[in-house]
């Protein structure tokens, strides 16, 4: 689904979903292809506090690649890879990235992602402080190590730990924003 509230080519899109007021959006947003925690609010303050990169919030991917990925792979992605933005050349920022030693639980993907029969692949667990559209995709697939299912698992303490797609978790401020780091806003 789209991780809005307005529909886009005839996709399916959060208010098909979940019933809530009128004046909550999302913060930031998931691409059609990947799943995981999105933050809901109706605090207009909270968008540039939270996506805003000079906040440098944790938000923890949990990364699904095409391949055995090696560490060499492994130590560029926390050390900085060259992607495009806008057309431009751009370093990321400094990472944390390792490899799970066994699949993360998480629920079966529908629909699944493609299966290669005689194609490994490997799960990773990747830590950014900022957020580029389509960010991780671009970083692992100039690896050699395309994408094939990305969550995103946490941002700050606020984490998909035991929800199952399509659950929400409602929570009042003073949580929402402790959970954010934010919580000297109060």
């Amino acid at each position: 689904m789209i991780s809005g509230f307005t529909p886009e080519n005839g996709k399916a899109c959060l208010k098909d979903f979940f019933k809530v007021p009128p004046d909550v959006y999302p913060l930031g947003r998931l691409d059609y292809d990947s799943e995981g925690l999105l933050l809901l609010t109706n605090d207009k303050s909270l968008n540039y506090q939270v996506l805003h990169p000079s906040f440098a919030h944790e938000r923890e991917y949990w990364v699904q690649v095409e391949g055995v990925i090696t560490k060499k792979a492994l130590d560029s992605l926390s050390t900085g890879v060259s992607i495009a933005l806008d057309g431009k050349k751009y370093i990321t920022r400094k990472a944390s990235a390792e490899s799970f030693t066994e699949t993360p639980p998480v629920p079966e993907r529908q629909p699944p992602i493609r299966f290669r029969k005689n194609i490994p692949t490997s799960w990773i667990r990747l830590i950014l402080h900022e957020g580029k559209n389509r960010q991780v995709r671009k970083m692992t697939a100039a690896l050699g190590f395309p994408t094939l299912r990305l969550l995103r698992y946490r941002i700050s303490e606020l984490s998909i730990h035991s929800l199952l797609p399509g659950e929400m978790i409602e929570m009042d401020k003073k949580e929402y924003y402790q959970k954010l780091g934010l919580d000297t806003l109060i």
